[in-house]
């Protein structure tokens, strides 16, 4: 129970800064239209700067506050650790003590979803919440506490906090079959491949070349179902209460680029580094100086790119510290980045190929596009399974020179934890997922499922409970595996 003083501290002093900028804002607005004659032009410039400057105060020193709570805990002994190997490289004596401190469930989502409420507050696109109880309920919404999305609270509010909600049974049932179509993806394919991904990344010594393959497109596979299979139980758990949750994903794997995919792949953290991060960089005083320095040394086009690449670049650093506390998550942060910004400037090279090759549009094109992108994502993904940037390096450059392609199709694979059962259970749960997601393009699966005859509507859920029963992977005890975003 201690451990609740964490989101006890960060909802009462946002709802309390909140509350206090709101106030500030009101008072403002009656003064200037109280004093609307009797003010001159800068008397009335003077008053909302200084009371611009007292709302600032206030945001900085709550937000301080909150992300310095979420940097103690997730951050301090990583920065231990590298302060111990600094000290070691200058040949000093000694090792500083790591601490034991509690990494709260969920504090990165929540932490980030009371910073993005009180900007907005600060910003005027969002009415503070003066009810102590309705904001904690915001913030601490049982559904996607665990791993999120991260809501706005323009958009959770109106049904979470004040609409009114009476018993209804249509809703209920779709939302849980929601939850059942998540529990599907994780418990059936997550969880069924998550003992190959084991196996492969306890040992990279022993599996490297090939395997290194097969541990991307396992990885991807399992990372896709278990993130979005938990967001399916979120968004479902919270229909059947009536409570309308934003879709945090948008068939991602079916991206034609890095930069869709990061369109579609967990959208409210995206759009959160975006509003949060990127736009307040992009227009800071630091970066507008930087602006006119490359623009009077580098000319008007680097003007313009540079500093959207700085700032791009301070996001992706962000982004890659906020997965964890690693120098992994770290490089795959920037080795995004580096991706993200050589294609917009390759981006006039792509221009004159089409201009010149107009198959764009093309089926076959198309289809490339999406293989490359799925590889590459793979490829990234890479740095989420290993213990270090070293060996995740070290790996992949195994895959240049394999002399053990064999594996693919010797048998090896089924050493790996897998059997030959596992294997068709999987071709079939990814096969369902791939479909889902082409039907999906359509419109709502679960609607078309819902216009069909009771005795196939039936037969669909039915079949999905079933399956989960039956072939859902448990532990000891029928204990299942934890959802991956939990450590976040």
């Amino acid at each position: 129970p201690e451990n609740l003083i964490y989101i006890m501290v960060t909802t009462v002093t946002t709802w309390y800064a909140a509350l206090r900028i709101g106030n500030n804002q009101e008072r403002q607005s009656a003064y200037l239209k109280e004093q609307k004659s009797e003010l001159t032009r800068e008397e009335k410039r003077a008053y909302k700067e200084s009371q611009t400057r007292i709302r600032k105060r206030m945001l900085a020193a709550c937000l301080l506050l909150n992300l310095g709570i979420l940097a103690v805990v997730k951050y301090t002994n990583f920065a231990i650790a590298n302060a111990n190997g600094l000290l070691e490289l200058l040949g000093q004596p000694g090792r500083l003590s790591f601490v034991t401190l509690a990494l709260p469930m969920g504090i990165s989502f929540y932490t980030f979803q009371a910073a993005g409420y009180l900007v907005d507050v600060y910003r005027g696109t969002a009415s503070c919440e003066r009810s102590l109880l309705r904001f904690a309920l915001f913030l601490s919404f049982f559904p996607q506490l665990v791993q999120g999305p991260i809501s706005r609270f323009g958009d959770l509010s109106r049904t979470l906090l004040y609409e009114e909600h009476s018993f209804d049974g249509g809703a209920v049932c779709r939302g849980l079959q929601r939850v059942l179509w998540g529990y599907f993806k994780k418990m059936v394919v997550a969880d069924r491949i998550l003992a190959g991904v084991g196996t492969l990344i306890q040992n990279p010594d022993a599996y490297g070349g090939a395997y290194v393959l097969v541990e991307m497109l396992f990885y991807t596979a399992e990372l896709y179902a278990d993130f979005t299979g938990g967001i399916d139980v979120t968004i479902g758990v919270a229909e059947t209460l009536g409570v309308r949750v934003q879709e945090n994903f948008r068939r991602p794997y079916f991206s034609k680029s890095l930069k869709e995919y990061w369109r579609r792949w967990h959208i409210s953290m995206s759009q959160w580094f975006k509003d949060y991060l990127f736009y307040p960089v992009s227009v800071s005083g630091p970066m507008t100086r930087f602006a006119k320095f490359c623009r009077k040394r580098f000319g008007a086009e680097a003007g313009k790119r540079l500093p959207v690449y700085a700032a791009s670049f301070l996001v992706w650093l962000a982004t890659g510290i906020w997965h964890g506390a690693s120098w992994n998550f770290v490089v795959w942060g920037l080795a995004n980045w580096a991706v993200l910004m050589l294609s917009e400037e390759l981006e006039p090279l792509y221009a004159r190929f089409h201009g010149r090759f107009p198959v764009g549009e093309t089926v076959w094109y198309r289809s490339f596009q999406i293989l490359r992108t799925f590889l590459l994502v793979c490829c990234l993904n890479l740095f989420d399974c290993y213990p270090s940037a070293a060996v995740t390096l070290r790996q992949f450059g195994s895959l240049f020179n394999a002399s053990n392609w064999s594996v693919l199709w010797d048998g090896s694979l089924l050493a790996i934890g897998l059997s030959a059962a596992d294997y068709a259970v999987l071709a079939a749960g990814t096969a369902v997922m791939l479909g889902v997601s082409l039907l999906q393009r359509g419109g709502s699966v679960r609607e078309r499922i819902g216009g069909l005859p009771y005795p196939a509507r039936f037969a669909v859920w039915y079949g999905l409970f079933v399956a989960v029963l039956l072939l859902g992977i448990y532990g000891v005890g029928y204990d299942a595996s934890q959802f991956i975003y939990n450590q976040f």
